[in-house]
């Protein structure tokens, strides 16, 4: 036993001087090689990058030079007079197709006509009959599509362009372009130009100009030039032959990824030097060290290090999350432990930042938990590239994240620091096709001297803190002060009694007048709920709304609103009746089986019923949406896309979903006499309205001024203090009953009183 302990106490004698020894010459020679490599790798791959930005300038700019050489003799007046109106065989050939061939060394000039046959092709020098090329039109195709706008699915297939249109007529047709694609098998610079009259290009005709295509391909000769000028070594084209091991392999794809030219050269390697210079040095350096830890403590230091492993392991699944890497609940409540001692022990101020994301669970929800984790993944990274190094960033569980910070943890610092954080979550993810957009609601509490309470405590302020961002409109940070515990409660017994308001149907409607451009005609009602509480009397939209938003009463609202509002309705029959849809309750898989029950049991003709969404309902729920949208269409009703100019005002959502109605939020209407911005805002919205069949109301019309304007603009309807408060079915009804009175509801219910 004695010889047992004095050989353990030796063991650990030697290791406590050979220990530290080795440390430190393995963590120096490491770090040297770390860094050399690193810089070199680093050498290599911005010497790289900056050769292959320099190429495709090159390309870009050698399909600029064809279109514009095409350009030269191609976009003038005699040439649409010469091949547009009357096409001049000989003035082509002699005045392009030689021009071109002679002058700039064009391997093909084209014609294809409407129907994009060729009327004219160009070999050599010599104008052949253009049916012998009819067989390689297919090869033509990708340039005849791409200035036709025949794709539909917006993607270019066997072309790459290399060339920006100058002038475009939509999304989707381009007058000009030079694209590069496969030629009789081999890479070509295909230009084409269409022969079209400039008062015509965005015309109804552009489709009938017939097209001049130029070819030239891509041989060695031009790739030789670009290589001398950008100093590549051996550039060349690659067919079906393997590059070589040191050639870095430059692939030209279209938009479904497939390669259309792959060329390849040998990059300069500047970081190669730098390992030369040094793996001398460091051979002898890892001989050196490996020779001292074989000799001293080879076996112990495996088996210590295994086990350091191992204990490693342990407690990093035990503290970090899975799915993302962060620390979990665990370690930051340890740590959050540790910050609130230091504190009271005079260290400096702390703050905890709970982050919850706004949407993520109708992420999951309609993409799926993969997609669902991916944005946890993209929201750690983001988070983590944000923020300071000494910063904590933890996710607590599901889309809750906690960040802990030291130092200066003034009001001020703390809501810059949340509004960094909510604009980097905010930004758009792309994610297995999917562009999806989230937020983010803060809560903030700080830890300071004053503060005497424990962990429990501080994350149960910063809760309540983020109960207040939500309730104010998401978004946003919050930093907890005494007031929000008074307030929390308070929110939650409304909540409580507003469950209640629902159940017993202790709310009522009051309907607010939609008339037409005139304002002399009722077309419309809008059904607004409002509730008067049996102590606290009237209680404003704005504030039990979120409320119910935020605790899910939102659904049972909803559908009490849909119901009351056709029940009510019955007795204007043909006065269209719109109703607002919150995104919670449209995005229920059975809202439109609730809708058509409500509208059987009540008999409202669905044709007078029009729905109102936001932009936000179809955020992240395109697909669902449209087909929920199109079930809705076939019943009979009306959609409207209410608040349209506030949001994102996507073009896409308008081309895409059955939209009947645009309604203008009531933030433009109110600046029209004051701001040339909005009031330019309205014109674009009607304007756009119009153009794709849609009715355009303005919401929140005060004066006769603005009415006047928006009656100009080519408004269709109207609503607003203007044409009466939101009102009883009583008073709208009575309002009804004076059919030419511009009295607003107010003046009615006096007249009525009297």
């Amino acid at each position: 036993m004695a010889e047992k302990s004095a050989q353990i106490s030796w063991d650990r004698a030697r290791l406590s001087v050979v220990v530290p020894i080795s440390v430190i010459v393995a963590v120096a020679i490491v770090c040297i090689v770390f860094a050399v490599m690193t810089s070199a790798k680093r050498a290599d791959e911005v010497a790289l990058e900056h050769e292959k930005r320099l190429f495709s300038r090159a390309i870009t700019n050698y399909g600029n030079r064809i279109l514009r050489e095409l350009e030269s003799v191609a976009s003038n007046e005699e040439a649409v007079r010469r091949i547009r109106d009357h096409f001049d065989h000989d003035w082509m050939h002699n005045r392009v197709g030689l021009w071109l061939r002679n002058s700039f060394d064009h391997d093909f000039v084209f014609v294809a006509d409407s129907s994009d046959k060729l009327v004219y092709a160009l070999l050599g020098r010599n104008s052949v009959e253009p049916k012998w090329f009819n067989s390689i039109l297919p090869e033509l195709a990708p340039t005849l599509d791409y200035i036709r706008g025949t794709p539909t699915d917006g993607q270019l297939n066997g072309a790459v362009r290399i060339s920006e249109p100058r002038e475009a007529a939509d999304d989707q047709q381009a007058n000009r372009a030079t694209l590069i694609q496969r030629f009789l098998g081999r890479p070509a610079a295909v230009a084409a130009v269409r022969i079209a009259p400039t008062e015509q290009i965005a015309g109804a005709e552009r489709n009938s100009a017939p097209i001049v295509m130029s070819v030239k391909f891509i041989d060695d000769d031009m790739l030789s030039d670009i290589a001398g000028r950008l100093q590549l070594e051996n550039l060349h084209l690659l067919d079906k032959e393997e590059p070589a091991a040191d050639e870095y392999v430059f692939d030209l794809k279209d938009d479904s990824g497939t390669p259309v030219m792959r060329l390849a050269w040998t990059p300069k390697k500047p970081g190669a030097e730098i390992v030369t210079s040094v793996i001398p040095f460091i051979a002898v350096a890892f001989a050196g060290f490996g020779l001292l830890a074989a000799l001293i403590h080879g076996y112990m230091r495996r088996t210590a290090a295994t086990i350091a492993q191992g204990e490693q392991r342990l407690r990093y699944l035990a503290l970090h999350d899975p799915l993302c890497g962060l620390p979990n609940r665990n370690y930051f409540g340890e740590r959050l432990e540790q910050v609130i001692g230091n504190v009271h022990q005079g260290g400096p101020a702390a703050a905890v930042l709970y982050v919850d994301l706004d949407h993520f669970k109708d992420v999951n929800d309609t993409l799926g938990h993969p997609v669902g984790d991916e944005l946890i993944r993209n929201v750690t990274g983001r988070l983590s590239g944000i923020l300071r190094p000494e910063d904590l960033v933890s996710r607590l569980g599901g889309d809750e994240f906690a960040v802990l910070v030291t130092g200066a943890v003034d009001p001020a610092t703390l809501q810059r620091m949340a509004d960094r954080i909510i604009a980097a979550i905010c930004a758009p993810y792309s994610i297995n096709g999917h562009n999806i957009l989230i937020g983010a609601s803060i809560g903030i509490a700080t830890i300071n001297q004053r503060f005497h309470g424990g962990t429990a405590d501080v994350m149960r302020y910063a809760d309540m803190a983020l109960y207040r961002a939500k309730n104010e409109g998401r978004n946003r940070a919050c930093i907890y002060d005494a007031a929000m515990d008074a307030d929390l409660s308070e929110r939650k017994q409304l909540e409580h009694d507003l469950r209640e308001a629902i159940a017993n149907d202790q709310l009522r409607l009051v309907y607010q007048p939609i008339v037409n451009g005139s304002g002399d005609t009722i077309l419309g009602v809008e059904a607004l709920s409002r509730w008067t509480h049996p102590t606290r009397g009237d209680i404003e939209p704005s504030q039990f709304i979120p409320i119910a938003e935020h605790s899910g009463l939102i659904i049972k609202l909803g559908e009490w609103v849909l119901r009351r509002a056709c029940t009510e309705g019955k007795q204007w029959p043909g006065l269209s009746m719109s109703v607002n849809v919150s995104a919670l309750q449209f995005r229920r898989p059975d809202f439109v089986d609730t809708v058509e029950r409500i509208l059987r049991e009540t008999g409202f003709d669905a044709s007078c019923l029009e729905l109102e969404i936001t932009e936000s309902t179809l955020i992240g729920n395109v697909d669902n949406a449209e087909t929920a949208m199109h079930r809705l269409k076939s019943i009979g009703l009306r959609l409207a896309l209410d608040d349209f100019g506030t949001g994102y005002s996507s073009l896409a959502y308008l081309r895409r979903f059955p939209f009947d109605k645009l309604k203008i939020d009531k933030s433009f209407v109110r600046s029209i006499e004051r701001s040339a911005d909005a009031a330019a805002i309205v014109h674009a919205i009607v304007g756009l309205g119009r153009g794709l069949g849609m009715r355009v109301t303005a919401e929140g019309v005060e004066t006769a001024e603005q009415q006047l304007f928006l009656r100009a603009a080519g408004v269709h309807s109207m609503q607003g203090y203007r044409f009466g408060r939101p009102g009883s079915p009583n008073l709208i009804s009575a309002r009804l009953a004076m059919p030419g009175s511009h009295r607003s509801i107010a003046k009615d219910a006096a007249a009525l009183a009297g």
